[in-house]
């Protein structure tokens, strides 16, 4: 018999801006909002992009080049011990921006850690313009598997691309959470709940200084952009993403791909 999957779950957005470049710093500042979203009993947590780093691709004086100085490698690096070791304690998903290195330089990443504080997966950064360009560009947009479903991770201006959500929503995701460092306006509100909508999925926005939660229909939940505290949660309903999936009406269910051809 196959497992029942959650109707709901309880998602942690971690908002609070990082230090440029100082990992330890941000580092010990994010084991202390760990440590307050714990007692919220989340079932994932999403920081920020490039947390540990606190998006240092922005300084000029950082290059391709010398971008590595900042960048972990996820199999060594301690920091990255210590948050699959609170997922484990936690019983949580983590979701955690970093730069990383890879063969070429240094990848925008999201490190996914499961409730078992195996890393599950990690997704890079596809969109890469301006000061992105510093990063190598990640080649796919994966679909991970979880216990309460599936799920896509983009990052930050991947949004920008309704292609990118399309293309998570098509691959099975049932949410999708998304690290950012960049734009979170007024603006950003419009694009992120057409982005829902049009795609019948919800999105978990985490920026350091906006938690903005949208639904399958494209309505806001949440759209916290306080200081304090350093973090939001909202129940995020997944049973509705599987109702609309179900209805041969639907906007996923109705697409006409041999029209959109050029």
């Amino acid at each position: 018999m196959s497992k029942t999957l959650p109707h709901k779950i309880r998602v942690a957005a971690v908002r609070s801006y990082p230090a440029k470049g100082d990992l330890a710093a941000n580092f010990n500042r994010l084991m202390e909002i760990l440590a307050q979203i714990a007692p919220q009993r989340p079932d994932v947590v999403v920081t920020p992009e490039c947390w540990l780093d606190g998006y240092i691709v922005t300084r000029g004086d950082v290059t391709a080049r010398n971008l590595s100085s900042w960048a972990i490698d996820p199999a060594t690096a301690p920091q990255a011990r210590a948050v699959s070791d609170w997922a484990r304690q936690h019983r949580a998903w983590v979701i955690f921006g970093c730069s990383r290195r890879v063969r070429g330089g240094v990848a925008n990443s999201a490190l996914i850690y499961n409730r078992q504080g195996g890393l599950a997966g990690i997704y890079d950064k596809v969109h890469c313009r301006g000061h992105d360009r510093k990063f190598v560009a990640g080649q796919r947009l994966p679909v991970f598997k979880a216990d309460f479903g599936r799920f896509g991770v983009m990052i930050c201006a991947d949004r920008r691309w309704p292609e990118t959500v399309r293309t998570l929503a098509l691959g099975g995701a049932h949410i999708i959470f998304n690290p950012t460092y960049g734009m979170h306006d007024e603006k950003n509100v419009c694009v992120m709940r057409a982005r829902s909508f049009e795609s019948e999925t919800p999105i978990v926005f985490a920026h350091p200084r906006q938690s903005l939660y949208t639904d399958a229909a494209g309505d806001v939940l949440v759209n916290d952009t306080c200081a304090v505290p350093p973090f939001s949660v909202c129940e995020v309903n997944l049973s509705s993403v599987r109702a609309l999936r179900a209805d041969p009406d639907s906007f996923l269910n109705t697409r006409r791909p041999k029209a959109y051809a050029w």
